[in-house]
């Protein structure tokens, strides 16, 4: 498995699909926004994240979720520090952020991995920072805030186009200095694409995988999930997504993808876990 050259040790050795449990200390997340907004509350969950087999805790502090509208970075900040600063040295954490300036202080305060959801496009001094860095940096494919979002969905080739724009912004990166073995791609599930475009991304995976980036899967009880599963034009609940986005674990993990973002570590873990040793079974 690809590793990025700043990776942690204990994670660099391993030959598995990882496993990054979601915590939002946000009280607007599309699925556990408000849940883990006191700080003890979200420490408290990500040891248990921890000890169901988390291998990353991405700790985030401004949603992402269709629609919502930006914050302060010092909001943000006020909001993952705590956390950060509580749980470093217990695992390897990531910030959830797209500027720099959260991101500075969250790796200052113990984080090892920067995931931007913009992919350095949010915040013209995201990667010129990260350049000055030796740890992993998660671009995602990005068009636009999420207040917009939505209305980004126009693509030629769903599957040929997102490829092209990450391998495009994946070159601004390395022209800013970040070293390509340090970045981590991930296609941006739910990001600017309706519900039907998150499938030939899913299916055609292999077009993102020839890049020959680390890829990490973001899809855990997304919208496209819920709609697949709608029963009388409903569609079904967050929380009961899981066996979906179970499955798509389990499917990830078959192509050895480099990691999967989820909100249920246990469920994960498990389904890799059945996949890993059925791929060793003579």
């Amino acid at each position: 498995m690809l590793h990025p050259s700043g990776l942690p040790e204990n994670l660099s050795s391993l030959d598995r699909t990882l496993v990054m449990g979601v915590l939002n200390v946000t009280p607007d997340s599309f699925s556990d926004g408000g849940r883990f907004f006191d700080a003890s509350q979200a420490i408290a969950h990500a040891k248990q994240m921890i000890k169901d087999g988390a291998d990353i805790i991405d700790i985030g502090g401004e949603s992402t979720r269709p629609g919502s509208e930006r914050i302060s970075a010092q909001v943000e900040i006020d909001r993952v520090l705590p956390i950060i600063s509580a749980l470093a040295n217990t695992t390897v954490l990531s910030v959830d952020t797209m500027r720099a300036e959260v991101a500075q202080a969250a790796v200052s305060a113990g984080a090892q991995i920067v995931n931007d959801v913009s992919g350095g496009k949010a915040d013209p001094e995201m990667l010129s920072y990260m350049a000055t860095l030796d740890i992993p940096y998660i671009l995602m494919h990005w068009r636009g805030p999420s207040n917009i979002m939505n209305s980004l969905t126009d693509y030629k080739d769903v599957v040929a186009d997102v490829t092209s724009e990450i391998s495009s912004q994946v070159d601004v990166a390395v022209a800013a200095g970040v070293a390509r073995d340090r970045i981590v791609i991930d296609p941006g599930i739910g990001f600017a694409k309706t519900v039907d475009q998150n499938w030939p991304i899913l299916k055609h995976l292999d077009v993102l995988e020839n890049l020959g980036l680390p890829i990490l899967m973001g899809a855990s009880r997304k919208k496209f999930l819920g709609e697949l599963l709608s029963q009388d034009g409903e569609a079904r609940d967050m929380d009961d997504r899981e066996a979906a986005t179970l499955a798509i674990s389990a499917l990830m993990a078959q192509r050895n993808t480099w990691c999967v973002r989820v909100h249920d570590v246990r469920g994960s873990r498990d389904v890799i876990e059945v996949v890993n040793r059925l791929a060793k079974t003579p």
